[in-house]
């Protein structure tokens, strides 16, 4: 791609998380769901930053949190994490070059917790009941299977009818392996979870889709990815 259309595609992904982060916070507040916004994948504070703006223009009381290592993504030898268009991606300099992007774009330090390090290290030990608990908008954008498959791990518990799950890369494919990262990741985590339905909420660029979550008892047939 020329540099054109990169600038055209990047700003197209822009206007399409805008318009997620109105939506999903519309949904969830007609809807009654209570809860933070969690995000996994924190890169120069741009989705933080959508998502602390909805949140003041609704006058909505919900903290931020930002899981990331803040440094590049983890080496891998797992086949689905390997994608031809993550290449060597590299890390922002650490938490405190974070800040300074949140500080930037005008992200108060006291609406959002940064969480710095590698998911396999941060998630596991606040199993079921570490904070946060309670999640009203959840937004992966990890990029990779495995760490993907860490997040719904710490997700699992915390799920809740009405909650919205954005993943910013599920239409990735890989030419070796087929589905990979967070698309693979998501079937495998409905496979063994069937007592959740992830049902499609909306597009959110040409690479992201979001999903209301319900229960499988609810009674309502479930839909294929």
């Amino acid at each position: 791609m020329d540099e054109n259309a990169v600038a055209k595609t990047l700003g197209r992904m822009n206007d399409g998380l805008a318009s997620f982060f109105w939506d999903a916070l519309t949904a969830v507040s007609v809807n009654g769901v209570s809860g933070d916004y969690v995000e996994f994948g924190s890169w120069g504070c741009n989705t933080l930053r959508h998502a602390y703006e909805t949140c003041r223009a609704f006058r909505a009381e919900r903290h931020l949190w930002a899981f990331d290592s803040f440094q590049a993504l983890p080496p891998s030898d797992e086949p689905r994490d390997q994608h031809p268009g993550l290449g060597s991606a590299l890390g922002q300099g650490g938490v405190e070059a974070f800040h300074a992007s949140c500080a930037g774009f005008g992200v108060p330090r006291d609406a959002y917790t940064a969480v710095e390090g590698y998911y396999a290290d941060t998630l596991p030990p606040l199993g079921s009941e570490g904070e946060p608990r309670d999640i009203a908008i959840a937004y992966i954008d990890c990029n990779l299977y495995s760490s993907t498959v860490t997040v719904l791990e710490f997700l699992a518990p915390r799920l809740k009818p009405g909650m919205i799950v954005g993943f910013d890369d599920y239409f990735l494919w890989s030419p070796d392996t087929g589905v990979s990262g967070e698309h693979a990741a998501l079937s495998e985590f409905l496979d063994a979870h069937p007592e959740w339905h992830f049902h499609r909420f909306k597009d959110i660029h040409w690479g992201g889709v979001a999903f209301v979550v319900e229960r499988a008892e609810s009674g309502v047939p479930h839909r294929p990815l």
